[in-house]
Protein backbone atom coordinates (compact mmCIF):
# COMPACT_ATOMS: atom_id res chain seq x y z
CA UNK A 1 0.00 0.00 0.00
CA UNK A 2 2.71 2.48 1.05
CA UNK A 3 4.92 1.61 -1.97
CA UNK A 4 2.04 2.08 -4.42
CA UNK A 5 1.09 5.46 -2.99
CA UNK A 6 4.71 6.71 -2.87
CA UNK A 7 5.32 5.49 -6.44
CA UNK A 8 2.22 7.29 -7.69
CA UNK A 9 3.16 10.54 -5.90
CA UNK A 10 6.74 10.27 -7.15
CA UNK A 11 5.65 9.71 -10.76
CA UNK A 12 3.33 12.71 -10.57
CA UNK A 13 6.13 14.91 -9.19
CA UNK A 14 8.60 13.70 -11.83
CA UNK A 15 6.04 14.40 -14.58
CA UNK A 16 6.15 18.08 -13.55
CA UNK A 17 9.92 18.19 -14.17
CA UNK A 18 10.70 15.88 -17.12
CA UNK A 19 14.45 16.53 -16.94
CA UNK A 20 14.53 14.55 -13.65
CA UNK A 21 14.33 10.78 -13.52
CA UNK A 22 14.28 8.07 -10.87
CA UNK A 23 17.40 6.01 -10.20
CA UNK A 24 16.15 4.12 -7.15
CA UNK A 25 13.23 3.97 -4.75
CA UNK A 26 13.63 1.97 -1.57
CA UNK A 27 11.07 1.58 1.19
CA UNK A 28 12.19 -0.47 4.18
CA UNK A 29 9.96 -2.42 6.56
CA UNK A 30 10.03 0.45 9.07
CA UNK A 31 8.78 2.89 6.38
CA UNK A 32 12.07 4.60 5.64
CA UNK A 33 11.61 6.00 2.13
CA UNK A 34 14.78 6.69 0.13
CA UNK A 35 14.48 8.29 -3.31
CA UNK A 36 17.56 8.69 -5.52
CA UNK A 37 17.21 11.01 -8.51
CA UNK A 38 19.28 12.10 -11.47
CA UNK A 39 18.63 14.71 -14.11
CA UNK A 40 19.57 15.53 -17.66
CA UNK A 41 21.05 18.82 -16.39
CA UNK A 42 21.93 17.50 -12.93
CA UNK A 43 19.85 17.73 -9.75
CA UNK A 44 19.60 20.87 -7.65
CA UNK A 45 18.74 21.04 -3.95
CA UNK A 46 15.48 22.75 -4.96
CA UNK A 47 14.61 19.72 -7.14
CA UNK A 48 15.05 17.36 -4.19
CA UNK A 49 12.98 19.67 -1.98
CA UNK A 50 10.14 19.80 -4.53
CA UNK A 51 10.02 16.02 -4.89
CA UNK A 52 10.21 15.60 -1.11
CA UNK A 53 7.31 18.01 -0.57
CA UNK A 54 5.20 16.32 -3.25
CA UNK A 55 5.54 13.02 -1.42
CA UNK A 56 5.54 14.17 2.20
CA UNK A 57 2.57 16.55 1.96
CA UNK A 58 0.41 13.81 0.46
CA UNK A 59 1.11 11.11 3.02
CA UNK A 60 -0.64 11.03 6.39
CA UNK A 61 1.71 10.51 9.35
CA UNK A 62 -1.34 9.72 11.49
CA UNK A 63 -2.05 6.75 9.24
CA UNK A 64 1.55 5.51 8.97
CA UNK A 65 4.73 7.01 10.38
CA UNK A 66 7.61 7.32 7.89
CA UNK A 67 10.94 8.99 7.24
CA UNK A 68 11.83 10.38 3.84
CA UNK A 69 15.15 11.07 2.12
CA UNK A 70 15.34 12.49 -1.40
CA UNK A 71 18.81 12.81 -2.88
CA UNK A 72 20.72 13.01 -6.12
CA UNK A 73 22.88 10.16 -7.37
CA UNK A 74 26.38 10.77 -6.04
CA UNK A 75 29.33 11.38 -8.31
CA UNK A 76 30.91 8.12 -7.11
CA UNK A 77 27.80 6.09 -7.91
CA UNK A 78 27.84 3.92 -11.04
CA UNK A 79 25.72 4.84 -14.04
CA UNK A 80 22.72 2.52 -14.00
CA UNK A 81 20.47 3.85 -16.75
CA UNK A 82 21.13 4.60 -20.43
CA UNK A 83 19.74 8.12 -19.90
CA UNK A 84 22.66 8.90 -17.55
CA UNK A 85 25.22 8.43 -20.31
CA UNK A 86 23.89 11.40 -22.32
CA UNK A 87 24.69 13.90 -19.60
CA UNK A 88 28.20 12.46 -19.26
CA UNK A 89 29.12 12.75 -22.92
CA UNK A 90 32.79 13.79 -23.36
CA UNK A 91 33.64 12.78 -19.79
CA UNK A 92 36.04 9.98 -18.85
CA UNK A 93 34.47 6.72 -17.72
CA UNK A 94 35.82 3.56 -16.16
CA UNK A 95 33.86 0.58 -17.42
CA UNK A 96 33.90 -3.06 -16.37
CA UNK A 97 32.57 -5.38 -19.08
CA UNK A 98 30.96 -8.81 -19.04
CA UNK A 99 34.21 -10.12 -20.63
CA UNK A 100 36.12 -9.14 -17.49
CA UNK A 101 37.83 -6.14 -19.11
CA UNK A 102 38.25 -2.75 -17.48
CA UNK A 103 38.33 0.12 -19.96
CA UNK A 104 39.04 3.75 -19.13
CA UNK A 105 38.24 6.21 -21.87
CA UNK A 106 36.31 9.23 -23.03
CA UNK A 107 32.62 8.75 -23.76
CA UNK A 108 32.42 10.09 -27.31
CA UNK A 109 29.07 8.79 -28.53
CA UNK A 110 25.76 7.71 -27.01
CA UNK A 111 23.22 5.93 -29.19
CA UNK A 112 20.17 3.74 -28.83
CA UNK A 113 21.53 0.52 -27.35
CA UNK A 114 25.27 1.30 -27.20
CA UNK A 115 28.00 3.78 -26.31
CA UNK A 116 31.43 4.54 -27.79
CA UNK A 117 34.58 5.00 -25.72
CA UNK A 118 37.90 6.31 -27.05
CA UNK A 119 41.30 6.27 -25.34
CA UNK A 120 45.03 6.22 -26.02
CA UNK A 121 47.25 3.23 -25.24
CA UNK A 122 50.95 2.47 -25.40
CA UNK A 123 51.72 -0.60 -27.52
CA UNK A 124 54.93 -2.17 -28.79
CA UNK A 125 56.10 -0.86 -32.17
CA UNK A 126 55.26 -3.17 -35.08
CA UNK A 127 58.94 -3.13 -36.05
CA UNK A 128 61.86 -2.52 -33.73
CA UNK A 129 62.06 -1.75 -30.05
CA UNK A 130 60.04 0.70 -28.02
CA UNK A 131 56.39 1.64 -27.81
CA UNK A 132 54.06 3.85 -29.76
CA UNK A 133 50.86 5.63 -28.67
CA UNK A 134 47.79 4.43 -30.54
CA UNK A 135 44.15 5.55 -30.47
CA UNK A 136 41.67 2.87 -29.40
CA UNK A 137 37.92 2.82 -29.76
CA UNK A 138 35.24 0.46 -28.45
CA UNK A 139 31.51 0.29 -29.03
CA UNK A 140 29.81 -1.30 -26.02
CA UNK A 141 26.17 -2.31 -25.75
CA UNK A 142 24.49 -1.59 -22.43
CA UNK A 143 24.22 -5.38 -21.90
CA UNK A 144 28.03 -5.66 -22.03
CA UNK A 145 28.52 -3.09 -19.25
CA UNK A 146 28.72 -4.53 -15.75
CA UNK A 147 29.63 -1.21 -14.12
CA UNK A 148 30.34 2.29 -15.43
CA UNK A 149 31.66 5.12 -13.29
CA UNK A 150 32.53 8.70 -14.15
CA UNK A 151 36.21 9.40 -13.49
CA UNK A 152 36.28 12.66 -11.55
CA UNK A 153 39.26 14.91 -12.29
CA UNK A 154 40.26 17.99 -10.34
CA UNK A 155 42.13 20.68 -12.25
Amino acid sequence: MMREKVTTLLNEALAENPSLFLIDLDITGDNKIVVILDGDEGVKVEDCMAISRAIEHNLDREEEDFSLEVMSAGVSEPLTMPRQYNKNLDRNLKIKTTRGETIEGQLTHVAEGYITLEWKAREPKPVGKGKVTVKKKADLTYDEIVEAKVMVTFN
